[in-house]
């Protein structure tokens, strides 16, 4: 495979190129490369089940996707992965791209870890999803090309990335846990703040002040 393989390129248009700054000025490798391999992963992936879809959003939203765990786009009180999306719409907002552009990335981003959704959505929001999938978890690592897979971890690699990514993960929503109510991120609060325990549904439903009708 030569330096110049579809499965190593990004996008080179403006957008892409400003998107790719932003993530550079705010990000250090590790989520650098985490959010440049997620895009890789996602658009081979892309190729391999033939969908058509838009090799610029999809990268937009990759470099935007954990920008929400970074001090300079965290809220106090919204998930981190809707800081993201609300980033990148303001991003693409300023370049006058099409609203329906812009809800499909803030949609890819806002739902990049919600499990059993995304499948039935646009090919960029399910995309997201599997890159993000298999950078993370290992989803689809043997479904995966193992020689284009060992060259964009070649180009972008993933040093510690375990270990240091769950620290990063976390450090992102620690300071607002509350936000992780009814998403992944909760087991991860759970993990690592002493007596943290979400909100269990059953427990919400049980004590909802809503009488029942005699």
């Amino acid at each position: 495979m030569s330096a110049h393989s579809p499965a190593l390129a990004i996008p080179d248009s403006l957008l892409a190129r400003e998107a790719t700054g932003i993530l550079r000025e705010h990000s250090g490798n590790l989520l650098f490369n985490h959010s440049v391999r997620v895009y890789l992963f996602a658009a081979e992936q892309g190729r391999q089940r033939k969908l058509r879809f838009d090799t610029e959003l999809l990268y937009i939203a990759a470099a935007f996707h954990d920008l929400g765990l970074t001090r300079t786009f965290s809220s106090e009180s919204e998930r981190f992965e809707v800081d993201g999306a609300n980033a990148a719409r303001q991003f693409l907002a300023t370049h006058d791209v099409p609203e329906e552009q812009i809800r499909t990335v803030w949609e890819a981003i806002a739902l990049h870890t919600t499990p059993g959704v995304t499948h039935h959505m646009q090919p960029e929001v399910a995309l997201l999803y599997t890159g993000v999938g298999l950078d993370v978890l290992g989803r689809g690592f043997d479904q995966f090309p193992a020689d284009v897979r060992e060259q964009i971890v070649a180009k972008y690699p993933r040093k510690h990335f375990r270990d240091d990514f769950i620290k990063a993960y976390f450090a992102g929503f620690s300071h607002k846990p509350h936000t992780t109510y009814g998403t992944v991120n909760a087991g991860v609060c759970e993990r690592f703040i002493p007596d943290f325990k979400s909100p269990n549904a059953a427990d919400l439903i049980a004590s909802s002040p809503f009488p029942d009708t005699p």
